[in-house]
């Protein structure tokens, strides 16, 4: 089996990664990242966007800040105050809810669905003076169906190429596997039924730093009464639109519990062994069982009432979970060393400095 779930992808240690060639493949994930986000601007005769979560919408909210002597013992409390997290309070918060994909399709159209949110930290007194926000990323599934950024580039090759299947043909066998295990994961993702974004549970997927010594995963927990009026199919933006909807009309408020993953090594298991922090680390698209390393809550974030955004605003937001980060909750792993410049230089792309 380790044979086997390597010839995938996952690499099993450190031996099987290549750091040194970890630079020149996110050169080239940023080249084709451009031209996926130009792609899909072209096709749908539009001007540029986000490269990926292209459509969605924007409305305000506020993250609370726990007490976590309250719901913890006090060693749990002790490592669950870093960071952000380390002193109870209340920031403003700007949320966004949207659809994966680089293209703007209709709501109803099989996608994974997105939170991103920006905590404002000028307004509090943090532990960590080290940033003015935090941003937090999350999709409503538990990993990432690219694993690492080898799999990253293999795949965008595909979905940039003028022939997919010409493109897919072309890589090397192991890397094909890789582009295989990444679609099928990813569609499996997608085919989820599809809910008002204010019901939905959302995950990071992805690692992240909490203080010197951990490493955590976040999911943002739907309060099992949060409020939606049964969606309109026919409606081509009927998430969006059941979104702003609630937030007008609605005298409850949707909100969230926050919650924390932590990684801890003598307890998780990947095909029955346990594995080394790098390997949990690394490898994006392996789950961190829940049953094996339960969630904590730390804050609940809530939805505020007639929020929403303008579409002027709402385009200009951008969430960069590594520029706008504290450093004690800098992200890890290979897809986020990978990401963060990708996204950088989309960002740039959709919004040149003024005079260019």
């Amino acid at each position: 089996m380790v044979s086997l779930t390597r010839w995938f992808g996952v690499t099993e240690s450190d031996a099987d990664r290549n750091p040194a060639r970890e630079k020149t493949d996110i050169e080239a994930i940023i080249a084709k990242s451009l031209l996926m986000q130009a792609n899909a601007a072209a096709t749908q005769h539009r001007p540029l966007c986000r490269g990926t979560h292209a459509s969605g919408i924007c409305v305000r909210a506020q993250f609370e800040i726990f007490d976590h002597s309250v719901d913890h013992a006090p060693d749990l409390a002790t490592r669950l105050a870093k960071g952000l997290f380390a002193k109870p309070g209340v920031y403003p918060t700007v949320v966004r809810f949207a659809n994966a994909d680089a293209n703007i399709n209709s709501d109803f159209k099989p996608d994974v669905r997105s939170l991103s949110f920006s905590v404002d930290l000028t307004q509090g007194d943090t532990a960590d003076a080290g940033a003015s926000r935090q941003d937090f990323s999350m999709q409503n599934a538990t990993t990432l169906p690219i694993n690492d950024s080898p799999a990253f580039l293999a795949t965008i090759k595909v979905l940039t190429a003028s022939n997919p299947v010409a493109g897919l043909w072309s890589l090397p066998f192991k890397d094909k596997l890789k582009v295989v295990r990444t679609m099928a994961l990813a569609e499996k993702q997608a085919r989820q039924k599809v809910r008002p974004y204010q019901q939905l549970r959302y995950w990071s997927t992805v690692p992240f730093r909490h203080g010197p010594d951990d490493v955590v995963k976040f999911s943002a927990i739907p309060s099992p009464d949060n409020p939606a009026r049964p969606l309109q199919k026919s409606n081509p933006k009927g998430l969006q639109d059941e979104l702003a909807r609630h937030i007008k009309e609605d005298g409850q408020l949707s909100w969230f519990d926050f919650a924390v993953q932590f990684l801890d090594t003598s307890k998780m298991t990947y095909w029955g062994r346990t594995r080394d922090a790098n390997f949990w680390i690394e490898n994006a698209s392996v789950e961190w069982n829940e049953a094996e390393a339960p969630f904590h809550r730390v804050a609940r974030l809530v939805l505020m009432g007639n929020s929403q955004l303008s579409l002027e605003a709402s385009e200009a937001i951008y969430f960069d979970v590594t520029g706008n980060s504290t450093p004690d909750s800098r992200p890890v792993g290979s897809i986020n060393r990978a990401r963060c410049p990708a996204e950088v230089a989309s960002r740039k792309a959709r919004t040149p400095a003024p005079g260019q």
